[in-house]
């Protein structure tokens, strides 16, 4: 009888890959709950969508989402679409920050993680410079139609 190799479960480096590898450029569309969450902030008039792959260059999170709003309530009403949306689809968050606030909302998803920025904060923080060498999704066609 053959003997069976064991096979082995692939996991993921912790160590980061140097920044001359990596620049942010367009990855692929990809699918999943996080563009569930874009959807949801497209359908609230966010501004400015941007999901960031961080699979190459982190493991604190697979997506990160970036949008805008142009004021605390609409910031506000487009947290409150995004978790009704993923709740629907079975998501709940981690944990929500800034809500209160409105100036920048974090919902973390474990696997992805939701940042709604005020303009002003948006600029302030940065995120997408400091993330710089993560690519960036192309959303799908149908999505942008929102």
């Amino acid at each position: 009888m053959p003997v069976k190799k064991p096979t082995t479960k692939r996991t993921r480096k912790s160590t980061t890959r140097p920044a001359a590898t990596v620049r942010a450029r367009k990855t692929s569309t990809a699918t999943g709950p996080w563009l569930v969450a874009v959807n949801a902030g497209l359908e609230k008039k966010a501004s400015d969508v941007r999901v960031l792959d961080l699979r190459p260059v982190t493991t604190f999170a697979d997506y990160m989402i970036v949008c805008s709003g142009s004021n605390p309530r609409q910031i506000q009403t487009i947290a409150d679409e995004v978790e009704l949306k993923l709740k629907a689809v079975g998501e709940r968050p981690k944990s929500v920050e800034g809500y209160q606030n409105a100036e920048w909302i974090l919902m973390d998803y474990g696997d992805y993680v939701v940042n709604i920025f005020s303009q002003k904060a948006r600029a302030y923080y940065d995120l997408e410079r400091l993330w710089q060498d993560a690519p960036v999704v192309a959303l799908p066609e149908s999505t942008l139609a929102l």
